[in-house]
């Protein structure tokens, strides 16, 4: 493992502890006899250590939903993922605001935080939502003082890389702007990297050792959005949903057109009615396709010029992953290893910005 993975570890370890077990671990079941279901977790292409904790917490007993929010909390609290939680990058004013959900199969129960500024872990605190209130989704200001009554300390978000990435945009942004970008021979190496990259997010679904699924989705949504705005990750139904009878879903990419299209719930209705979750992936990307209508989305052949990828695991444990466009990833473990694994594509070529 390299230098730069192990300090990158070594900080999202330090923020974790930081929280602290009383803020974290809020919310959490107890500790349950294992049970002979073989358990499987899927999550998006950054949730490589994601997978691989929430299956070691699977396996020592845990509740799907708990592993699945101690897993992302990984990368909530990593400043080098900037589509998450800490180092997340800010809407246009410079804030960054934070969304989760999560739902848990035994119950049927979910809960959600949309617009959520100074917490790390906003995926913990929609666990509290769905168990502490009696309501699904809080927001802003409620949702930070909510947070805050339950003991979660409040930390800035923005850290000093993904400030000067969104200085940069700042002052490329609008031929009005009295914003000057510095010469390109001055622009720090970082921000050029990063303006190459796509966008991101993470979802987790976890099939634990007794049959039951949880599932959150966790992000710091579209990169210098207005100030206010909501993508599909904190709404049940678009950035996820799950059926204990049936499995679970989730997705990421252009929110957008999934709160359009409810993608999640529609690929947990494949399930539910008999088939695979490739067939429900699939056909989630083909109605995001079908459904684009926007000239201002579409490319010369009337295809979206953005991806979304969907990710799905059936009730016993069968998954798969699907993209608008090729090249995804979805990261698995099935009892042999974290691993990344190829979404099927709809478009055979990769998108080309």
């Amino acid at each position: 493992m390299s230098q730069n993975v192990n300090r990158r570890d070594f900080i999202s370890a330090s923020a974790i502890a930081t929280l602290g077990a009383s803020a974290l671990g809020l919310g959490a079941e107890p500790r349950r006899p294992v049970g002979n279901h073989r358990p499987v977790v899927i999550s998006s292409a950054n949730g490589l250590r994601t997978v691989e904790r929430a299956m070691e917490l699977l396996k020592a007993g845990a509740d799907p939903l708990d592993a699945a929010i101690e897993g992302v909390a990984i990368v909530e609290a990593d400043p080098s993922d900037r589509t998450v939680g800490y180092g997340g990058i800010p809407n246009e004013e410079g804030v960054v605001e934070l969304d989760a959900a999560v739902m848990h199969g035994p119950t049927h129960g979910g809960g959600s935080v949309a617009s959520l500024h100074n917490i790390m872990h906003p995926a913990a605190v929609a666990r509290l939502v769905m168990k502490r209130t009696d309501h699904c989704l809080l927001v802003g200001e409620g949702a930070l003082k909510f947070a805050r009554a339950h003991g979660f300390p409040e930390i800035n978000l923005l850290t000093d890389e993904a400030r000067k990435i969104w200085l940069h945009w700042k002052e490329t942004n609008g031929k009005e702007s009295d914003w000057i970008a510095p010469p390109d021979n001055e622009l720090d190496p970082l921000v050029r990297e990063f303006f190459k990259r796509e966008h991101g997010t993470i979802h987790c679904s976890a099939l634990d050792t007794h049959g039951n699924l949880g599932c959150v989705t966790t992000t710091s949504g579209l990169y210098f959005k207005i100030p206010g705005r909501v993508g599909d990750s904190p709404i049940l139904g678009a950035g996820l949903y799950l059926d204990n009878a049936a499995g679970s879903a989730g997705s990421t990419g252009r929110g957008e057109a999934n709160l359009l299209n409810c993608s999640s719930f529609a690929m947990v209705d494949v399930l539910r009615r008999g088939l695979s979750p490739q067939e429900a992936v699939l056909e989630a990307a083909k109605r995001v396709a079908a459904t684009n209508k926007s000239p201002r989305l579409r490319d010369a052949k009337g295809r979206p010029n953005f991806d979304v990828k969907f990710y799905c695991v059936s009730k016993d444990g069968r998954f798969a992953g699907a993209s608008l466009w090729a090249g995804a990833k979805m990261a698995v473990h099935d009892g042999e290893g974290a691993r990344l694994v190829d979404c099927t594509p709809l478009y055979p070529e990769p998108l080309v910005s």
